[in-house]
């Protein structure tokens, strides 16, 4: 009797935690809690941290995120008003700021970012279509930075004006979505351009625009190489000329100078010795006419056949 009375008392003390553990639930600082009762809502929801009372069994805590959520959008192709077409990357802030109101209508968190998809996906499109290419990506007016091989011979392209600019469009996005999203207990906090690129084609349009333009700056300096080249060349062969010149001019003035010395020399010895000089003369004559082959006929009168004679 006494090992039933304790079985019983095991079992009617499991039976109480389970009823307890069913009764009561803790609300983390981060959470917010929405209780339902047979899936609809009851009462008001809970904010506050702390231990919680509820009916077991038939209640149930349905707990959300009190913290900002991110929303990533997807990477979409978009026109703008221009007919450009554009990879557009989206990014959001949003938090639940009526839990109650939030599990009416879209139950979950999954629910919600689904919800936010088409909302903000919708309000990009809408707003990108309204506006020009350069809206989208320029938030000022502030001038193009021209690199200085670019600007030496082209004129800077002149920006436009743009009238809103991508910071604009953004708050413009937000602030169409804000409106959508009043009564779905969504607060959207931010939303940004993450990133903005051409598509396939005009990328490819644009990177040939930039390989022609440095084909032509590379072509610029070519050319201004080859005539910097033909100047130093020009210049150089110049001084040649003058060089050879020079030194050619002071060659024949010291030759002068040398044919004369010798020419005073000559006239010096000849008044000396004029019989002496002009036998030297012949006999120069002589070695630079005569070889070892040859043949001369001389006058028995002429002045060579005399000196010979004399030399014997």
């Amino acid at each position: 009797m006494r090992q039933f009375i304790l079985v019983a008392a095991a079992v009617v003390a499991l039976l109480a935690l389970i009823v307890l553990s069913g009764a009561t639930y803790i609300v983390d600082e981060t959470q917010q809690v929405v209780i339902t009762q047979f899936g609809s809502p009851v009462g008001d929801p809970v904010t506050t941290p702390g231990l919680k009372w509820k009916l077991p069994f038939i209640q149930t805590a349905n707990r959300f995120e009190k913290r900002f959520l991110e929303w990533d959008g997807d990477s979409n192709q978009l026109p703008t008003k221009d007919k450009r077409f554009i990879h557009l990357d989206t990014y959001a802030r949003w938090r639940i700021s009526d839990p109650l109101k939030f599990f009416q209508r879209l139950r979950d968190e999954r629910g919600g970012q689904s919800r936010l998809d088409d909302i903000l996906d919708g309000e990009t499109r809408n707003t990108i279509a309204k506006h020009n290419l350069i809206e989208v990506v320029r938030s000022t007016n502030r001038e193009f930075a021209v690199s200085e091989e670019l600007g030496r011979e082209t004129e800077p392209e002149k920006p436009k004006k743009i009238e809103f600019g991508r910071a604009v469009l953004a708050a413009e996005v937000l602030k169409a979505a804000q409106a959508r999203t009043a009564d779905l207990g969504i607060e959207i906090l931010d939303f940004r351009f993450k990133k903005i690129n051409y598509v396939e084609q005009v990328r490819r349009e644009v990177y040939a625009r930039m390989i022609s333009e440095r084909n032509r700056i590379a072509e610029q300096f070519r050319a201004e190489g080859a005539g910097e080249a033909a100047r130093i060349n020009g210049e150089r062969e110049r001084e040649l000329k003058k060089i050879s010149s020079e030194a050619y001019r002071e060659a024949e003035e010291i030759k002068g100078r040398a044919d004369a010395e010798a020419a005073n020399i000559y006239a010096r010895v000849y008044n000396m010795d004029p019989e002496f000089y002009r036998f030297r003369k012949s006999m120069e004559v002589l070695n630079a006419t005569m070889g070892k082959d040859t043949v001369v006929l001389l006058a028995t009168d002429g002045e060579l056949l005399r000196y010979l004679e004399i030399s014997k």
